[in-house]
């Protein structure tokens, strides 16, 4: 048979494969270029995770305007979370708290890094020990997912948040560690505020304790996106349809932004206009604080405007 006969035939064949193909009902195959070029439409289900502090309360108050758009956000049906790197607390305590400000927050919209640290090691191993130094926010998710709490040699040292950190706890996770305990943290915060002023916080610790039993921990909150990624999980969201809100460019927009969200910077945190220029990268958007949202939780970023 001449190449030309071939050639020929062997289209012909390529040709009935596709029509074929088209006729059982298969959809063609749409270019990756395509698919990641293709903008935002205006039905597409919105989504919002958010941080606590400097977002929507401050210094133990609420800011302005974040009862209106956590208000909005349920009256439109508006898929949401709150997220937070303090671990000391479980979600009903922070949620009673947050009530005493005046914000309405359930306890299952509120994700905390201990959460996310158990939802990660569940993640890891069914069931497992772990020696933890932290407070009962950190010990109840745990408790949550099955795993033992145990100082006789446990497959995991979890450190998180304490505002009475032990010197005699402190020395007993170096050890284990150094004998063969995976290193694991909630979240490498260095400092936390206090009404004294700055206290040495979770990622202070891990830094002893990474010195001391030459082991680097694992840290599974904010800017790790995998906190972010286990929190759209729980609300049952994509990345592409949801918004991070934050106050701080090193934790919220950095950790949106690598889980594939769109994000928006409030000034009403501890980040400022000059402070943003120190970064790199840069968020969706820039607002004052959430109050700039009410009204326009569907379209956040001003993406459908006429």
């Amino acid at each position: 048979m001449s190449d030309d006969k071939k050639n020929a035939e062997n289209a012909r064949e390529a040709e009935s494969v596709t029509s074929s193909s088209v006729d059982q009902g298969e959809k063609p195959r749409v270019p990756v270029t395509d698919v990641l070029n293709t903008p935002p439409q205006r039905d597409d289900p919105i989504s919002f995770l958010t941080d606590m502090d400097g977002v929507l309360v401050k210094e133990g108050e609420i800011i302005p305007g974040a009862d209106e758009f956590l208000n909005e956000l349920r009256e439109n049906d508006v898929e949401y979370m709150v997220l937070t790197n303090n671990s000391i607390y479980t979600p009903r305590d922070l949620s009673a708290r947050l009530e005493r400000t005046g914000i309405d927050i359930p306890a299952e919209r509120i994700w905390t890094s201990a959460k996310a640290t158990a939802a990660f090691l569940a993640s890891q191993k069914e069931v497992s020990t772990a020696y933890v130094v932290g407070e009962s926010g950190l010990t109840t998710a745990l408790h949550e997912i099955g795993w033992i709490l145990t100082d006789s040699d446990p497959e995991y040292v979890v450190l998180g948040e304490t505002r009475t950190y032990s010197f005699e706890a402190i020395t007993t996770a170096i050890r284990l560690i150094r004998r063969g305990a995976k290193f694991i943290c909630t979240n490498p915060d260095i400092t936390g505020p206090s009404p004294e002023g700055v206290l040495p916080a979770t990622g202070a610790v891990a830094s002893l304790i990474q010195t001391a039993s030459l082991k680097e921990p694992y840290y599974v909150g904010k800017p790790n996106p995998m906190m972010m990624r286990s929190a759209l999980r729980r609300i049952g969201v994509h990345s592409e349809n949801t918004i991070m809100v934050g106050d701080r460019m090193d934790t919220d927009i950095k950790a949106g932004m690598e889980a594939g969200m769109k994000t928006i910077l409030v000034r009403s945190g501890i980040t400022d206009d000059d402070m943003i220029e120190d970064f790199p990268y840069r968020p969706s958007r820039v607002i004052d604080s959430v109050k700039d949202l009410v009204g326009n939780v569907h379209d956040p970023c001003g993406e459908f405007e006429e």
